[in-house]
Order: C-alpha cells, then sequence, then structure tokens
C-alpha cells in the first residue's frame, strides 16, 4: 500500500511541474519584456526563432538580425528610449501540439507622456531551446 502512495504522490508532482503552453509563452513574453525595460536588445529578442517573421503597415522584415536590425535604435543604456513595455494576453488559438498563436495588448509607458498601446498577432513554435515566435504581426 505504502508503494502505491509514493507511486501516487511522484505522479501528482510530476504533473504539477508541466506548465501549459499558455504560462511558458507568457513566461517568455515577460522576459522579452524585461529586456526591453533594462535596454538589453538580446534578452528582448532572445525570443524570437532565427528565421522569424515582422510585420508592419507594409514593413515585412524576415529573419532574427533583421528584426533587431530595426529595434536596435529604440535601446538606450539602461532603458528603452520608447518607454516600458508590457504585454496583455486577449486571444489564444491553439494551432497544433508545436504552434500556439496569441493575440496581445502591448503598452509602451513613457516616462512623462500618454502611453502608446496596439495589437500583435504573434505565431509561436515550440522548438527545443522552447517557444519562439515564428510571426510577429504588430499594429
Amino acid at each position: 500500500m505504502t508503494m502505491i502512495a509514493i507511486a501516487m504522490t511522484q505522479a501528482a508532482v510530476a504533473a504539477a511541474a508541466v506548465v501549459s503552453p499558455q504560462a511558458a509563452i507568457e513566461a517568455e513574453l515577460a522576459a522579452s519584456a524585461a529586456g526591453w525595460n533594462t535596454g538589453s536588445l538580446d534578452r528582448f529578442m532572445a525570443v524570437y526563432a532565427d528565421d522569424a517573421v515582422y510585420s508592419s503597415g507594409k514593413e515585412l522584415v524576415r529573419g532574427k538580425a533583421a528584426i533587431a536590425k530595426r529595434y536596435a535604435g529604440s535601446f538606450a543604456e539602461g532603458g528603452n528610449a520608447r518607454g516600458r513595455l508590457s504585454f496583455q494576453p486577449a486571444a489564444w488559438r491553439t494551432i497544433s501540439n508545436v504552434h500556439m498563436l496569441l493575440v496581445a495588448r502591448w503598452t509602451l509607458t513613457p516616462a512623462s507622456g500618454t502611453a502608446q498601446s496596439g495589437l500583435t498577432t504573434l505565431l509561436f513554435e515550440r522548438r527545443k531551446e522552447g517557444w519562439r515566435i515564428i510571426a510577429d504581426h504588430s499594429s
């Protein structure tokens, strides 16, 4: 009887350790926003896959390096010239066991002035290093 109780306890602990895709992706986005807010372009970009695409308006950028180059001008020592970044998930869609779609509201809050906000649609793919953005459409 004791062996069964131990096995059941171990199974319960293992099940609790499993993180939902949404929670894992939200953690990745929080780390990315923290990178933005501390002025670390590398940390902000860590959530992007090397082969990611980014679109906004009429602009289409291919590849993590090109996306980073697009954002580089906003980064300054110890922060970001455009303000503090935060994300609020608005809608989730499971595409497959390795693809999740997230529609989120982004907000940039400057030290002074009016906050800016918009929507972003992010397609995530689960890779060996974790959930990575493979497509980003922001407005």
